[in-house]
């Protein structure tokens, strides 16, 4: 409580220095001022982060399917995936080979991944892009930033800020899969007495590639604001509302021969045998953002910010169990017109309910020479994990509202930074961050296996950040910078560990990020290239492990690397061609790495035996495909006329540590073509219209999986499960853009 009185009044402390200053009248624009909220974690156009934009253009040209992962996906280094095979539901990103728990993600500058877990879940807020301004990619550590460690690379998105003039909007899209999305929107624009209100809303649904992949997704996004002179205060609310069907399972490579877009999810069979698919295998969230956020500048150069965050969360997925013991739900065995039951089919029903309350201050300046930030950010978050099950075949009198187990996290975060840049010249600047993050975690209760879990423990990280910009004409800029960052285990790692009894041996990871980078920008080419060295010690990976009780265990691996080199060129030929391209070339590697694999008798009795251990010099780490880029060609034929042709590449990656080619995702190429004309209807009234088809060439693959594999000491034949997430093949869709 004391912690929180404090961060309170630091917060408000720039509420008191714009009553005391309130001479000023020199007045900003509301756009500028915006731009504040985020430019506290943003990379600037010297700064020595290898970044790239994505602006409001482009988000709105975009297909109406890819969710804000998939557009990302034609930055350098960048891989994204579905589970239902197109761009609505569940979609993933990672970054140099760095999945979503090591991105960290902020929207107006507050962190949105999940305290526990690390990760952003995209489908919580469905039709993001919709109400997006504009996104920042920083690969590598980057800047200093709230939540999270950035150990791979950061996402900093703002939303739209207010419109000088009134305005509405109305978008339809269709596609392939049954497929629908609307998005109605209207602003008032900035009314004379400063005030402004922006509301927006999505509806989007369909029934996705793979079966089960069913989405019914809605957002809201309302927005008040109020500038007066050199002030501006803004309330904004987001809400998130989904139900999609349940896709992680993933199918073998013979299913996937046979059927596609065949998923498991739900099977069950009648007192027949015959077979049925349970239709209400479902994901279930609601999410809620209310976010306050004031800034203030000062004549003298100085600005202040401050917001309060809160978000409330809840939801749960519905799963069919077949053939279920009782004693595996805290329940004895169920006697029904006298005959006893030890198995029932179940329904059960996995939930969570989160809160979480962040609070951040900046105070920023920019002068001649010198330009710094300096912040201070707080994060409470307390979240229950709970499991009922709702219905069973034989019911002896359960009671209805039954929970079987109930565990609670407690998430303390606190940052502070200080960054500045210092233009020694007017070709020498030379850039120093310097944060320090402390985090409390505990968690109380019992998991589903009905382990107790009781974890409580502090980590304090110091993450310093440097750099040098050479800049010696407009169109040439070098840069060199090391930025170190370390990050705490997530939910799973602890939870694993805990029950394994190794919690003690956990460690937290660290990562020093060397890189050096080249840009070249004239009027119409624009280079690129960044070299990028990311050393970890410590880093947290499966190793097929398990505990005696059977539980997998994450073992921190002393040295593992990703080296790279990041090519980006953009070059406008003509007035009517544009071409654009990256590629990166990398190497990724864990060094002395000892993969545990299990035994058992023979494949007839399964009779656990002590597991097998295989060691490697050097291995490649698992998702991180050596070789990927993207080519887009852009005509511009006629006045209103576009057409986009984009080609993206995947190298070969494998989904476990021990670089075996029987468990790699092939490299894939994808190509989409994209239709567009404007219509002005008047000076102040447009319509678009969008027609994209995706995987122009139809190609068959599939961009996710995993694999559990067990061997026998009989040396029969290895056992082995995966699981592949095949995406769509060729689609299409039409998007239609109203604007007045």
């Amino acid at each position: 409580m004391k912690r929180l009185t404090f961060f309170c009044g630091v917060l408000f402390l720039p509420f008191l220095t714009h009553a005391q200053t309130n001479g000023q009248n020199e007045k900003t624009s509301l756009t500028k001022l915006d731009s504040v909220v985020v430019q506290a974690t943003r990379a600037g156009e010297k700064t020595p982060i290898a970044h790239s934009e994505l602006n409001l253009k482009e988000m709105k040209q975009s297909s109406p399917v890819q969710s804000l992962p998939m557009m990302l996906s034609l930055m350098p280094s960048v891989v994204s995936s579905t589970e239902g095979g197109n761009g609505l539901g569940y979609s993933s990103l990672r970054v140099r080979g760095s999945d979503g728990s090591r991105i960290n993600v902020t929207l107006n500058g507050v962190a949105l991944n999940d305290a526990e877990s690390q990760e952003v879940f995209w489908v919580n807020i469905p039709s993001l892009t919709s109400i997006l301004q504009d996104v920042q990619l920083q690969r590598g550590v980057g800047t200093s930033t709230n939540g999270p460690a950035a150990f791979g690379a950061s996402i900093n998105m703002r939303t739209l800020c207010s419109s000088p003039s009134p305005y509405g909007i109305a978008e339809v899209g269709v596609a392939s899969y049954n497929t629908y999305l609307s998005t109605i929107g209207a602003g008032t624009g900035i009314l004379r007495n400063g005030l402004s209100f922006d509301i927006i809303f999505s509806h989007n649904s369909g029934d996705g590639y793979i079966r089960n992949a069913m989405t019914d997704l809605n957002s809201l996004f309302a927005s008040a604001a109020w500038m007066k002179n050199n002030s501006s205060l803004r309330f904004t609310y987001i809400l998130g509302d989904h139900v999609s069907g349940l896709t992680w399972e993933g199918i073998s490579r013979e299913q996937m021969e046979k059927d596609r877009k065949y998923n498991p999810s739900g099977l069950y069979y009648d007192k027949a045998g015959n077979i049925h698919y349970y239709n209400n295998e479902t994901d279930n969230y609601k999410q809620h953002h209310f976010q306050l956020s004031h800034t203030y500048s000062t004549n003298s150069g100085l600005v202040f910010n401050s917001t309060i965050h809160y978000t409330l969360g809840d939801g749960y997925y519905e799963n069919y169990k077949a053939s279920k013991k009782f004693s595996e739900y805290g329940l004895a065995n169920q006697t029904v017109d006298g005959a006893e039951y030890k198995r029932s089919d179940v329904i059960i029903r996995q939930a969570m309910d989160n809160r979480s309350i962040n609070l951040l201050t900046n105070m920023i300046y920019n002068g001649e020479k010198f330009s710094g930030t300096t912040g201070l950010t707080y994060t409470y978050f307390d979240g229950d994990h709970f499991g009922r099950l709702i219905w069973s075949m034989y019911n002896g009198g359960i009671d209805p509202d039954y929970q079987w187990y109930l565990n609670t996290g407690y998430k303390n975060d606190y940052s502070v930074f200080a960054k500045g840049e210092y233009d020694f010249s007017d070709k020498f600047m030379a850039y120093a961050d310097m944060q320090y993050r402390g985090v409390s975690y505990m968690i109380k209760g019992n998991d589903k296996d009905f382990a107790i879990m009781n974890f409580n423990k502090r980590y304090g990280f110091f993450n310093p950040k440097l750099g040098i910009s050479f800049t010696p004409d407009k169109k040439n800029q070098l840069y060199l910078s090391l930025s170190v960052s370390h990050r705490e285990p997530s939910r799973s790692d602890i939870k694993e560990s805990v029950k394994s009894g190794m919690a003690d041996r956990l460690l937290a990871e660290r990562l020093f990020d060397y890189e050096a980078g080249y840009k070249f920008v004239s009027d119409r080419l624009a280079l690129s290239a960044n070299l990028y060295f990311m050393e970890y010690k410590n880093q947290l990976v499966p190793t097929g492990k398990l505990s005696e009780t059977g539980y997998v265990i994450k073992e921190n691996v002393k040295s593992s690397y990703r080296r790279g080199l990041e090519l980006a060129a953009a070059w406008e030929i003509m007035k009517w061609l544009k071409l654009d391209g990256n590629l990166t070339l990398s190497n990724n590697k864990i060094v002395n790495y000892t993969s545990w694999t299990d035994l058992f008798d023979n494949p007839d009795d399964w009779n656990r035996l002590q597991q097998r251990s295989s060691f490697y010099k050097k291995t490649d780490i698992s998702y991180s495909p050596s070789v990927t880029g993207m080519c887009k060609a852009q005509f511009l034929p006629g006045r209103g006329y576009m057409m986009e042709l984009i080609g993206k590449y995947v190298g070969k990656q494998y989904y476990d540590n021990t670089s075996d080619d029987s468990r790699s995702i092939p490299s894939y190429y994808t190509a989409t073509l994209h239709l567009g004309k404007s219509f002005n209807i008047s000076t102040s009234t447009t319509l678009d219209l969008n027609f994209y088809v995706d995987n122009l060439f139809n190609r068959m693959y599939f961009s996710n999986a995993w694999v559990y594999m067990a061997e026998f000491a009989d040396n029969s034949a290895r056992y082995i499960e995966e699981g592949l997430f095949p995406q769509a093949g060729r689609n299409f869709s039409l998007k239609a853009s109203f604007r007045f």
